[in-house]
């Protein structure tokens, strides 16, 4: 048999990852696409494969080591047919677990009528935190990663310094730990209750997306001012042009959606007003200004939800992104993230289209600075000097960051957002 050296593929930019799950030992069987080790980015959980089918010789990782593009972890003896030296293997999104695991994936988002799930608002997961020299347990550790807490500032009572749970648990309510640790915040905790005094309940262990995105939420909201601004935009044109589009398109296998008619305006607001575009330097006394235009898009799957962000979308067309928006779907749906398919958004979109509501205030994605949620479409009866018409009126309601962005700018970004969408010429050019 080849024997092959398994290592880790290509994860962007992400170093010293860790490991969460390793799922094979020396001697077991395996078939191509079985399941190795799991990851855990600052994005989302990943798993990687084995490159083909054969027998393990021997694991080179454990859980709790941290690995990065190029790392061994196993070594293989692959069936006859597969090639010597060392290979590669993909990497996925992880199906989540039973209990307290999790895992990211996505569908299709809707505007006024358009087919398609509706995604939620939602955020990436938060960061993972890279604890150095710390002394604690992996159990201590990943506690930390899945609360959003440094260990690096947290005091340990534990043997000889080490950190434990309990020091853990206690900087999220603000004691026994240095200031700056996050979750806390000096906010007091909510009273516990004992529900089943009351009634039956019934307890289910939440998501492990959930679990990631929470704390990433709650940073987000705690660190940035939120202001929310809503406006409305006439699409009655728009909607007619995109409805000839979509049943043209339906016959090549994909359909053309608000969205991309969405993206292409946002691009033309970030333009107008590159502030949109920016995030405030570490030391919150820049803006650093980005040059190019990634657009996050909030997107459901039937384990969740996760943000793939299309990349360059002012060089593409309402066609090409549908096209895109379509793959990119369907690759969340089946779990096949890339981690370069969830990093470098510089501005975001949540839909809301197909589930209904008037407005609603999504959460800014920090480092961004603002966040576009847009909600069901409906037919109005509008003033056009003379008499009252009726138009297809979609409600527009942009979220942004009060220290980057003021009242006054947020209105003409979002007056541009319904102005190019009033004019379904200006998008095409």
């Amino acid at each position: 048999m080849a024997i092959l050296d398994v290592k880790i593929p290509d994860i962007g930019d992400f170093k010293n990852v860790p490991v969460i799950d390793v799922f094979v030992k020396a001697g077991d069987v395996l078939k191509a696409e079985d399941p190795i080790l799991t990851l855990e980015s600052d994005k989302a959980t990943l798993e990687v494969p084995s490159p083909a089918a054969g027998t393990v010789a021997e694991v080179l990782i454990k859980v709790g080591d941290k690995v990065s593009q190029g790392s061994p972890v196993l070594r293989f003896e692959a069936s006859a047919g597969a090639a010597n030296g060392s290979v590669a293997a993909a990497v996925t999104a992880a199906k989540p677990a039973p209990g307290p695991v999790v895992a990211a994936a996505p569908a299709a988002p809707v505007v006024g009528g358009v087919s398609g799930d509706a995604p939620r608002r939602t955020l990436p997961p938060p960061m993972v935190l890279d604890f150095g020299n710390v002394h604690a347990s992996p159990s201590v550790r990943r506690l930390a990663r899945e609360l959003d807490v440094d260990l690096t500032v947290i005091k340990g009572t534990g043997d000889k310094g080490r950190v434990t749970v309990a020091d853990v648990k206690a900087s999220l309510k603000g004691s026994g730990a240095a200031p700056g640790v996050s979750g806390g915040m000096g906010i007091p905790e909510i009273p516990a209750q004992d529900f089943a005094k009351f009634g039956p309940i019934e307890v289910k262990a939440m998501s492990r997306l959930k679990k990631l995105s929470g704390p990433h939420l709650h940073r987000s909201w705690l660190n940035v001012p939120h202001v929310t601004h809503t406006d409305e935009a006439d699409i009655t044109d728009v909607e007619a042009y995109r409805k000839t589009l979509d049943s043209a398109a339906k016959e090549k296998g994909y359909r053309v959606t608000l969205l991309s008619f969405l993206l292409k305006a946002s691009v033309s607001a970030l333009r107008a007003y590159p502030e949109f575009n920016s995030s405030l330097s570490p030391d919150k006394g820049s803006l650093i200004f980005k040059k190019y235009y990634n657009i996050g898009v909030a997107v459901d799957t039937p384990d969740g939800l996760v943000v793939p962000v299309i990349k360059d979308v002012e060089r593409k067309g309402v066609i090409e992104l549908s096209q895109e928006l379509a793959a990119v779907s369907k690759r969340m749906r089946e779990g096949k993230i890339a981690p370069a398919d969830i990093s470098g958004g510089t501005f975001s979109i949540s839909s809301l289209g197909g589930i209904g509501g008037t407005n609603f205030t999504p959460i800014v994605s920090a480092p961004e600075v603002a966040i576009l949620g847009v909600v069901r479409s409906t037919m109005k009866p509008v003033w056009n000097g003379t008499e009252f018409k009726p138009r297809m009126m979609l409600p527009l309601c942009v979220s942004y960051d009060h220290r980057v962005v003021d009242g006054a700018l947020a209105a003409r970004f979002t007056r541009h957002l319904a102005d190019m969408l009033e004019d379904v010429r200006q998008l095409v050019l």
